[in-house]
């Protein structure tokens, strides 16, 4: 279904009871946790997660939902399910595009951009449209080819140069604008007569802009967030007043959680994610005997070439960077192979977490969903494309009377 209206507050309040009542399943992270508070609890559950196969996590990564595991996990499973459920919203045809509007565009991303824009549909045909955060306008392109005005702002120079060269190219009545939209000058960006949209904004990002956009007025906007973590502030900070009443308090590790899902990485891609992550769970290991300290030690992000050291060199110098002092006989083969075992477990027991991965993102939308109702508008939240086509495909329309 699509929510609307009652619907926005009813499922959010049930969502929030469903993460509340369960957080102790999915906030602990079996990456840095190498036994997790829960397994003494569901300790059936615990054995079949950790005696699966690498292949087996991998199977089942995108669809945790339908493992045949131990209780409670089906139970679970269903429960997600059915809160996070939410219908496609109508769509219309957009009719015969120039083919020189998707030159320089990929074509997932091009098909995420057409099924945005079939989906805006509001009671009043919007006269400017305002890409937000809209690197070569390409969105704002294509809306905007029945004769409407677009402003595009965007923060990178590069960008906005060569998103106007496109627009005039195809001679739209575009205008391409600098603007670091989280700067205290950005609301004068927007005017009541702006329709802004936004298609995978990350953050802060698009928060400012439903803050700044009901501020001045807009009568229409449609946002299609993204990357829930990337905010300046350590923990989230809720919008809505039934989001700010809630006990839920969200870190930025646990905003990272709807995001954990990979529907397009390469075999390369997945080979050194895989390597990378399996050498870091057997450091893991080996910092905590050496130091006599159990507890997770966070290593930098490192660059793919320290993939290409031996094993032995690659934990050395990682010591090296991070003061931890090696000392005795290390056994190398041992300790490479229980890494990659700790790998295995680690992807499995994530599919409990995984099932809480989309009703998290819904209760991120519905909270932005009930502060655009309590600045007047009408919401829907819906679906604007296939899951295959972007995990990120839920839109959320609003409008005032």
């Amino acid at each position: 279904m699509i929510l609307t209206g009652p619907a926005l507050g009813e499922r959010f309040q049930a969502l929030d009871d469903f993460l509340v009542a369960h957080q102790g399943l999915w906030r602990p992270k079996p990456f840095t946790c190498p036994t997790l508070p829960w397994e003494a609890e569901h300790p059936e559950l615990a054995a079949w997660l950790r005696g699966r196969s690498l292949e087996q996590a991998e199977a089942a990564h995108n669809h945790p939902e339908r493992l045949p595991a131990p209780a409670p996990f089906p139970q679970l499973a269903q429960q997600a399910a059915a809160l996070a459920a939410l219908g496609e919203l109508p769509g219309h045809a957009l009719g015969p595009l120039p083919e020189r509007l998707s030159v320089d565009v990929p074509g997932r991303k091009w098909q995420q951009i057409e099924a945005f824009a079939e989906r805006l549909q509001f009671r009043e045909q919007p006269r400017h449209w305002l890409d937000w955060c809209a690197g070569k306008g390409h969105l704002g392109r294509l809306l905007a080819q029945g004769g409407q005005r677009l402003t595009c702002l965007e923060y990178d120079a590069q960008l906005v140069a060569a998103g106007q060269r496109l627009s005039e190219r195809l001679r739209l009545p575009a205008e391409h604008l600098q603007q670091d939209v989280l700067a205290a000058d950005a609301g004068q960006r927007l005017h009541a007569e702006h329709c802004p949209v936004a298609l995978h904004a990350c953050g802060d990002l698009h928060v400012r802009l439903l803050q700044l956009a009901s501020a001045a007025g807009c009568r229409q906007l449609a946002v299609a967030p993204c990357c829930y973590n990337r905010i300046a502030a350590t923990h989230y900070q809720p919008l809505s007043a039934p989001a700010r009443g809630s006990s839920l308090q969200l870190s930025q590790d646990d905003l990272r959680l709807p995001l954990a899902e990979t529907v397009t990485a390469g075999q390369r891609l997945r080979r050194q994610r895989d390597l990378s992550m399996a050498r870091r769970l057997a450091f893991d290991l080996l910092q905590r005997e050496q130091r006599g300290v159990d507890e997770y030690l966070p290593t930098p992000s490192l660059p793919v070439a320290w993939l290409d050291k031996d094993f032995p060199s690659y934990c050395r110098e990682l010591a090296e960077l991070r003061g931890v002092a090696l000392h005795g006989a290390i056994a190398w083969p041992g300790l490479e192979a229980a890494g990659w075992q700790r790998l295995a477990q680690v992807r499995n027991l994530e599919l409990l977490r995984g099932l809480f991965r989309r009703p998290l993102e819904v209760w991120l939308l519905l909270d932005r969903a009930l502060f655009l109702e309590e600045q007047g508008y009408r919401v829907r939240l819906g679906s604007f494309c296939a899951h295959r086509l972007t995990p990120r495909n839920l839109l959320l329309l609003a409008e005032r009377p």
